[in-house]
């Protein structure tokens, strides 16, 4: 068995879906024998957490899995490894520094963010 990540792509759809298309990447990390079955049982998770909900303004919220768009594997666990990256345009450079910065902060210093608990 070997260790991947998968990457899970769903569309979120509020509304009438009268706005700018927002996608949610989500990265998982999957144990399977083969590339085959780490893509099935992505594409399992992904079609199992699709939801349906009503938001606070009562408008139907929809999370639609699209499908599994990279599958890496993880050959070892090294500390400090890269495990994925992505460029980021923003057109106000001094706006996402604070916000990383503020994100930062709320780690350390507040009990807001948990680390996440894979269990």
């Amino acid at each position: 068995m070997n260790w991947y990540l998968a990457k899970l792509i769903f569309r979120i759809v509020c509304g009438d879906g009268e706005h700018t298309p927002q996608f949610d990447e989500q990265l998982r990390l999957i144990s399977a024998g083969s590339k085959e079955e780490v893509f099935k049982k992505a594409q399992h998770v992904g079609k199992k957490e699709q939801e349906t909900f009503y938001n606070r303004r009562q408008q139907l919220v929809q999370w639609q899995f699209i499908n599994v768009s990279e599958i890496y594997v993880i050959s070892e666990l090294i500390d400090g490894a890269e495990l994925y990256s992505r460029i980021e345009e923003r057109d106000n450079a001094e706006a996402y520094i604070d916000v990383v910065n503020h994100k930062a902060n709320n780690i350390l210093f507040t009990s807001t963010h948990q680390l996440l608990q894979l269990a």
